[in-house]
């Protein structure tokens, strides 16, 4: 990209850029008269992703991306992850009524093409059927007036007597009177090449572009988005579309709100796709949450599910919800799927969100004009809580199947870790924005928690949590500069401890010859009981003798605390990180541990109220605009065209 297209696309963050927005995005456009909700696509955006989460086909056939020929004999159906039509939850949120799936289909000899249901159990049942002797198009309609509990729509294909070729496959409806501009907002720090990947994979669908009337890059890293060859390579595909801003580190949720806050500032009927940078992207997912959001009966945060990265077969969860007096987000939705094949199962069941984590979630224009800005957490359960204040609000979150980006499989990543301080912190200010926490039960479990890391030699892990603990009890001044100091101290002071540092696993800081492997038993049944003797051996030095090597699968706090020195495999199998037995250390976090507890017991209720008389300012667009260093604010403007 030469420099003058290079400066088209680019902004700084010594102003507000609502004067630069591209001029789709101050448009709400007029609707055709048909919408299409969903395309057929026959193949993934990638070569490894299975053909089969879009189409199964028996017999010989030949995919592209939204075309699919098959030999004279084959089948074909749609009844897979990418290839349904959830009516179930078209007919529940959304105005729609009745279905229409269009095609254009090339018949050597003869063909039949059904219309399919299912319902909650996943029986099968023949909505519509054609038998189709001449190429051309095709029409086949469903009501959507079965599915409220459960099911989906989906097409099957027989190449009769001879060759079929399908193409231009749509399921579409009566479109709403306008359709709302649309910007899509990725917040990156030091992914460049998978940021790039991202921003090229919205270029590729010329449907999905056209759809998108802004993409908005906030680049926090040193390791610069616009200096890569990919991002130069498509930038100019977007025209004035892409705008690329650079600003501090201010974590997920600072790049995320930077979205939000850019394009509130342009149009206040504009919704806004928020997009993880390491993903790996299905464009398609872009124009199916788009098409959700134009047709639901009230404004709805809708949400594409995550299927697993290196596993991408599997989806992470159908929904989830927040379970606050516990502290604890990610909590699987009663009867939704968790950690699934979709090559294998179906999601039949309607399962209702509570939230939907912004890996690529659509944040409808009237939620941030009436609950403000999310808050500046920096990273973990910033989405969380922008989800929870939004159902507050009355805007509920759908989390919509068949619509997913891949996203790294979540189990890959270590436990013990210095994000374990912002989860920690986090979880607390969250619960004591959106409930009244029980402090008694929230320090028992705490300390439940905390016991289980000491026992397990998890020292670093147990300073982590203190340390998130005792800035929550700051109060909202620890807020202040957005988590930039925060990040820091919990970075750092982890490399007090050793056992945070990962080591090759070919040369750990140990003899391999002096490493025993020793296995884990099943997870014990008393288990206060257990952790209580665990306790004593640790400190008693009771432990079991000579190094011990622990797989990643086997490193519960019951059975690694039966030692005092350890090699355990870090959940990234990329290395190991050595635990040993220091009973002083113990103890000084011990007693910390009691005094921060007792601490956050007495001091709870008042800092709970502190942070919710701050939530008005925290939210605010003037808060963003200091974080940001922006020292002007732009109102919203719109217009039809």
């Amino acid at each position: 990209m030469d420099q003058s297209a290079t400066q088209a696309v680019t902004e700084t963050n010594d102003r507000s850029t609502a004067v630069d927005a591209p001029a789709s995005l101050r448009a709400d456009h007029r609707a055709p008269d048909r919408l299409v909700l969903q395309r057929g696509i026959f193949t993934g955006p990638s070569a490894k992703v299975s053909d089969e989460l879009y189409a199964v086909v028996k017999g010989g056939a030949r995919r592209e991306r939204q075309t699919l020929r098959l030999d004279k004999g084959a089948t074909a159906h749609t009844n897979t992850y990418f290839g349904r039509f959830a009516a179930s939850y078209w007919q529940r949120w959304t105005t729609v009524t009745d279905v229409r799936t269009t095609m254009v289909l090339d018949v050597a000899k003869k063909a039949r093409v059904r219309l399919v249901a299912s319902d909650i159990a996943g029986h099968r049942r023949i909505i519509d059927t054609a038998q189709v002797d001449s190429a051309g198009p095709l029409t086949l309609s469903a009501p959507l007036d079965q599915y409220v509990d459960g099911g989906a729509l989906w097409l099957e294909f027989d190449a009769v007597g001879g060759e079929l070729g399908i193409a231009e496959l749509t399921w579409s409806t009566v479109a709403p009177d306008r359709v709302r501009p649309v910007a899509i907002a990725i917040c990156t720090f030091n992914r460049a090449e998978d940021c790039a990947e991202t921003v090229a994979a919205l270029s590729s669908d010329p449907t999905v572009l056209a759809a998108i009337d802004a993409v908005y890059v906030v680049d926090q890293g040193t390791d610069l988005v616009e200096n890569r060859p990919r991002y130069q390579e498509v930038a100019p595909v977007f025209g004035d579309k892409l705008r690329y801003l650079r600003q501090p580190n201010l974590g997920g949720a600072g790049g995320f709100t930077r979205g939000l806050y850019e394009v509130s500032a342009v149009n206040e009927h504009a919704d806004v796709i928020l997009m993880d940078d390491d993903i790996l992207c299905e464009p398609e997912t872009v124009l199916r949450l788009n098409a959700f959001a134009n047709m639901t009966v009230e404004p709805t945060l809708v949400g594409a599910q995550m299927l697993f990265l290196l596993n991408p077969d599997y989806l992470n969860v159908s929904a989830e919800e927040v379970h606050l007096q516990r502290l604890r987000h990610g909590q699987k939705v009663p009867k939704a799927l968790r950690n699934t094949s979709m090559l294998k199962k179906n999601q039949e069941r309607r399962v209702d969100a509570g939230y939907n984590a912004w890996w690529t979630c659509l944040i409808p224009a009237e939620v941030v004009a009436k609950i403000g800005l999310p808050v500046p957490i920096f990273f973990q359960w910033d989405d969380v809580e922008y989800g929870i204040r939004a159902r507050e609000n009355g805007f509920v979150t759908v989390t919509l199947p068949n619509a997913a980006v891949w996203h790294a499989d979540f189990y890959w990543k270590d436990y013990d870790d210095w994000a374990r301080y912002f989860s920690t912190r986090n979880s607390l200010i969250v619960g004591s924005l959106h409930t009244d926490l029980d402090a008694k039960a929230i320090t028992r479990k705490l300390f439940r928690e905390l016991a289980e890391h000491l026992v397990a030699m998890q020292y670093g892990l147990a300073h982590t949590t203190l340390q998130g603990i005792e800035d929550f009890l700051r109060g909202p001044k620890v807020l202040r500069d957005g988590g930039i100091e925060a990040l820091a101290a919990a970075r750092t002071s982890r490399g007090e401890y050793p056992e945070t540092i990962k080591h090759p696993a070919a040369t750990p800081p140990v003899r391999s010859a002096d490493i025993q492997l020793r296995r884990a038993g099943g997870e014990p049944s008393r288990v206060m009981m257990v952790l209580i003797k665990r306790a004593v051996i640790q400190w008693f030095g009771r432990t079991q003798p000579g190094i011990i090597g622990v797989t990643r699968e086997d490193a519960y706090w019951w059975h690694v605390s039966l030692f005092d020195h350890v090699v355990v495999t870090d959940a990234s199998q990329s290395g190991v990180r050595v635990r040993k037995r220091d009973k002083a250390r113990a103890r000084q976090l011990l007693r910390r541990t009691f005094r921060v507890l007792r601490r956050l017991r007495r001091e709870m209720p008042t800092v709970q109220a502190q942070y919710r008389a701050a939530m008005p300012e925290l939210t605010s667009r003037a808060n963003w605009e200091r974080l940001y260093g922006i020292s002007q604010s732009a109102g919203p403007t719109s217009q039809e065209s």
